[in-house]
C-alpha cells in the first residue's frame, strides 16, 4: 500500500482465517452508517475526495474553489491508524480480503450532480479499499467521473480499472494523475539516517 504511491506490497501476504472473516463480518455495518448530505448544493460539479496525508486534499481544494464545485471528503466509518505503517498493513489485509469498509458519511443529493471529480491516494498499486465502497454506495450511472490521483513513484496501478469495474454506468475521463507522496519518503529518508544499529538499540 502506498498513501500517494509509496511502497507496493506484496501480492504473496495472506490473511489469517479469523482476520479475514473479521473484515467480511464488518462490512455487514454498512447498513447502519451514518448518512448525511453535502450541505445544500450549490453547483451540478462534485468534488469527491479520500486523503491520508493530505496531498490529494489539496488538489481537492483547487479544484472546489476553480470550478465552484461542492466538496465532498470520503471517510471510512472507522479510521485507519495514524501510524503508517499499521496503515499499511491494515490496507492491505482489506486489499487482499476484497473488503469494502463501510463508510462515515454517503452523498444524499448525488442526483443533482452531473460531474464528479473523484480523488484518492494509490495504496498497494490500486485504489484503496474506501473508493471501492464509495463507487458501491454510490450510483454514478450517466455521469462524468474525472478521476484525480496521487501516488509517490509507483503510477496509477490498476486504479482505473476499479473505478471503471465499480462504476459501469459513468463516464469515465483520462485522469489527473500526480507523484505527490511526502510521508513515505520522510519514513525512508530517517530510517536511512539512523543507520540498521537504530532498531536494535531501541529495543535493548
Amino acid at each position: 500500500m502506498t498513501d500517494g504511491g509509496g511502497h507496493a506490497v506484496s501480492r504473496r501476504a495472506a490473511l489469517s482465517a479469523p482476520m479475514a472473516m473479521a473484515l467480511i463480518a464488518g462490512s455487514t455495518t454498512a447498513c447502519a452508517q451514518e448518512t448525511r448530505p453535502v450541505a445544500a448544493p450549490t453547483s451540478n460539479i462534485l468534488v469527491a475526495y479520500f486523503t491520508r496525508s493530505g496531498n490529494t486534499r489539496v488538489i481537492a481544494g483547487q479544484l472546489k474553489r476553480t470550478l465552484n464545485a461542492d466538496l465532498f471528503e470520503i471517510l471510512p466509518a472507522e479510521p485507519y491508524p495514524e501510524d503508517y505503517q499499521a496503515n499499511v498493513d491494515q490496507a492491505r489485509r482489506e486489499r487482499d480480503a476484497g473488503f469494502e469498509p463501510p463508510l462515515k458519511a454517503e452523498v444524499q443529493n448525488l442526483p443533482v450532480y452531473d460531474t464528479v471529480y473523484l480523488g484518492f491516494p494509490i495504496w498497494g498499486e490500486t485504489a484503496p479499499p474506501v473508493i471501492r465502497s464509495f463507487l458501491r454506495r454510490h450510483d454514478l450511472s450517466g455521469k462524468t467521473v474525472r478521476p484525480f490521483i496521487t501516488h509517490g513513484g509507483y503510477g496509477q496501478g490498476s486504479s482505473l480499472s476499479v473505478l471503471a469495474s465499480h462504476a459501469p454506468g459513468a463516464r469515465i475521463l483520462d485522469a489527473f494523475v500526480m507523484e505527490a507522496d511526502q510521508e513515505r519518503r520522510t519514513i525512508t529518508l530517517i530510517t536511512e539516517w539512523l543507520g540498521p544499529d537504530a532498531e536494535a538499540q531501541a529495543n535493548r
